[in-house]
């Protein structure tokens, strides 16, 4: 079993007043997320604590939510193949990014707008929390504090995601800002030309935009803006919202370093392929000269095998990220990622592999579902107590 981690600092002088509020809730809260024995528990108390306007907003995706429930769907149409009899009482679940190793194959994907409403220190615990844990973490244009507030929080390196907000005298401020701050790589977006008609929020009159800026900006994105942001910056680029082999192989052509497939957690455009479906055809198209990334419907450790076996570095983290965080805080994002590491192993384990190296698409087989698709399908409990 994975070893708890904690991010509270130790030696800390008494505090009062505010200080002491938190220090408070803190406390509360790490002693809250240790009773975790299983991912459910945790999407059982972020959907307890959380109102269902801001459920809404994290859970949903845009108009039929096709591309939605296709991200899981396509997941659960895959079934691993198991071996038998072979030693698996030693095993290897790290990978790497862009260099930097990682305890498993799992990162802490960019969320915006979403976070401060779950936990009043929005990206800072996010950040501090994959910190504690080991992993990587994006931070979003969107998300609050600023770039530079949440860099300090951390003495980690991050990956900043930008969104196009103005013109090349804003992108070209927010990135050499970014890279001032520490930022390791850039991660563009390239999904998000128009934003999406997201029912759920349009219903609840819950619209989380405030501050964006003009879209025209970003819906006039191409790839000489891309290759432009590299050369400005000197730093790894990250595309992210690939979802073709064309658009891949454009990608390596243009310079970017990781590959990143992603339908923006099937809350852009509707009727999509489910991301797991796409994966193989990018991995193929890009043939080892970028890293592949991938997010999409990942809420269980064999999703993450399945995505490594079909050729994905690691998978990120969106909608599990966000239900941790309500959850339980900080303290949520460590445990969430302590019980994933747990199903990982078990499921290596099981299977007969020693090390994430011996995975690769013969671990996998098509399988019909044995549930109807929806974004917690993963958690029988928690769908019987609704």
């Amino acid at each position: 079993m994975a070893k708890t981690r904690t991010s509270r600092p130790a030696g800390k002088p008494a505090q009062t007043g505010k200080h002491m509020l938190d220090l408070d809730r803190s406390v509360h809260r790490e002693g809250l997320a240790a009773g975790f024995r299983t991912i459910q528990e945790i999407v059982i108390a972020a959907r307890r604590n959380l109102s269902q306007s801001l459920w809404d907003t994290l859970s949903g995706g845009s108009d039929s939510e096709t591309t939605l429930l296709r991200n899981r769907q396509a997941l659960d149409s895959l079934a691993l193949r198991q071996r038998v009899l072979v030693d698996v009482s030693s095993m290897d679940t790290s990978a790497t990014l862009l260099g930097v190793k990682l305890p498993i194959p799992v990162f802490i994907a960019p969320v915006g707008n979403f976070l401060q409403l779950a936990d009043p220190q929005g990206a800072v615990a996010v950040a501090r929390a994959a910190a504690a844990y080991g992993t990587e973490v994006f931070i979003s244009t969107a998300a609050k504090p600023d770039l530079e507030t949440v860099a300090k929080a951390v003495s980690r390196p991050m990956l900043f995601q930008l969104y196009v907000r103005s013109d090349r005298a804003w992108v070209k401020d927010i990135l050499l800002r970014a890279r001032a701050a520490g930022y390791r790589a850039i991660c563009v977006t390239a999904d998000r030309a128009y934003y999406s008609r997201r029912e759920r929020d349009l219903i609840n009159n819950f619209i989380l935009r405030e501050g964006s800026g003009d879209p025209r900006y970003q819906a006039s994105l191409t790839w000489d803006d891309v290759v432009w942001m590299k050369q400005l910056t000197g730093l790894p680029l990250i595309l992210k919202g690939i979802a073709t082999a064309e658009d891949a192989r454009l990608a390596v052509e243009h310079g970017a370093d990781v590959v990143y497939v992603s339908n923006h957690g099937g809350r852009q455009l509707d009727h999509a392929q489910g991301s797991i479906e796409v994966l193989p055809e990018v991995v193929e198209a890009v043939d080892g000269r970028a890293e592949v990334l991938m997010d999409g419907g990942i809420t269980r450790g064999t999703d993450v095998v399945k995505a490594v076996a079909l050729g994905a570095r690691a998978v990120g983290l969106g909608k599990l990220q966000g239900w941790a965080l309500a959850a339980a805080g900080e303290a949520g994002i460590v445990r969430m990622l302590e019980l994933l590491e747990i199903e990982i192993r078990t499921t290596l384990g099981l299977m007969g592999v020693t090390s994430l190296a011996e995975l690769n698409p013969s671990w996998v087989r098509p399988a019909q579902p044995v549930m109807p698709a929806s974004v917690t399908n993963n958690y029988p409990y928690f769908e019987g107590r609704r």
